[in-house]
């Protein structure tokens, strides 16, 4: 997954709509402001009518706040996985009265809901989840991606929706922009963070109390990319497993202190990178001992991220993915209270 980068990014022009200076936008404008190309808009133009009222001499067009709520309404709709024809239809009906409808007796949530595609409708239901994720990404439409999120951990659980939804979409979006001259980093910022907040609010619930000791996760020393992290730690949050979760580059000195004071089964180790990867690191932390003297015990330590793509610790667990890092856990905890029968989706 594509770390989120520092700095600004260009600023995104906003065009004024036709308010009180009565002023209409340009195509090109337009565009800016929905996140798509202008070609995208002249595509809708010309096979679903959703084009400007107004053009003025030499076939410039001008969109008024009429006709931009009209194709907000097309790409709000195609976010959620409307098939675009579908998605045009509603627009045109909905895209005048979209304020009224939504300001009145919940007419536009209604129809909304009429227009979500059900579960598993259609073919290729996670690719248009995807897709749809990565446009509101584009607009900056906060809202969009926060109900993609939930919708897609609602239908198809936090463990897949992290691994068939979030992860493919972090990942796409990285590129794009990492094609694009690092243009847009606003874009990643914004997505890396409603994730951020989907995952925390899976496991809001603290978990029942328990005489095992809890999991230590943390990043290494230098890694600052705790996404990965976040998704585990909200999984076991999900399955009443008690955890310490001590985020992005954890000192040595401090998760050997959290060991030495929780005593736990297993310590997650998270490296994104391959220069914060280290084996003398991961030993010493498997070399922690608590406990009184004669019974004294230390962890199993759990490597995750690619950053340990080369090192090799003797005895530690490497899972490839979500799901697989549950199945370990669960069997490094299987002797204990705290894991609960149910079992990872």
């Amino acid at each position: 997954m594509s770390e989120p980068r520092g700095g600004a990014g260009e600023a995104r022009e906003r065009p004024q709509g036709d308010g009180a200076a009565g002023v209409p936008v340009t195509t090109g404008a337009l565009a800016r402001r929905l996140g798509v190309s202008p070609t995208t808009l002249r595509t809708w133009d010309r096979r679903y009518g959703l084009g400007p009222t107004r053009r003025e001499p030499g076939r410039h067009r001008r969109w008024s706040e009429r006709d931009i709520a009209v194709v907000e309404e097309m790409g709000r709709l195609t976010s959620l996985g409307v098939p675009p024809s579908d998605a045009a239809r509603t627009a045109l009906t909905r895209g005048p009265e979209a304020e009224a409808a939504e300001s009145g007796s919940g007419a536009g949530a209604e129809s909304s809901a009429r227009t979500r595609p059900a579960p598993g409708a259609g073919s290729g239901p996670l690719v248009r989840q995807r897709r749809g994720l990565s446009r509101a990404a584009v607009r900056l439409d906060a809202p969009a991606v926060q109900e993609l999120l939930a919708d897609a951990v609602e239908r198809h659980g936090l463990v897949a929706a992290w691994q068939e939804v979030m992860v493919p979409t972090l990942h796409a979006v990285g590129r794009k922009w990492e094609e694009a001259g690092d243009r847009y980093v606003e874009v990643e910022h914004l997505l890396s963070w409603q994730v951020s907040r989907t995952l925390h609010r899976c496991a809001t619930a603290p978990p029942a109390p328990s005489p095992a000791a809890p999991l230590v996760l943390a990043c290494v020393p230098g890694e600052q990319h705790c996404l990965p992290l976040e998704a585990l730690s909200a999984a076991l949050g999900e399955l009443g497993v008690p955890q310490r979760m001590f985020g992005a580059a954890v000192p040595v000195e401090a998760v050997s202190a959290a060991v030495r004071r929780t005593g736990p089964a297993v310590v997650v180790l998270w490296s994104q990178a391959r220069s914060t990867a280290s084996v003398p690191l991961a030993r010493h932390i498997a070399d922690t001992r608590w406990g009184v003297r004669g019974a004294r015990g230390r962890p199993l330590v759990m490597l995750g991220g690619p950053g340990w793509a080369g090192p090799a610790v003797r005895g530690a667990l490497r899972p490839a993915t979500l799901r697989e890092a549950l199945t370990q856990i669960g069997r490094a905890c299987g002797d204990q209270a705290n894991w609960p029968a149910r079992k990872p989706d």
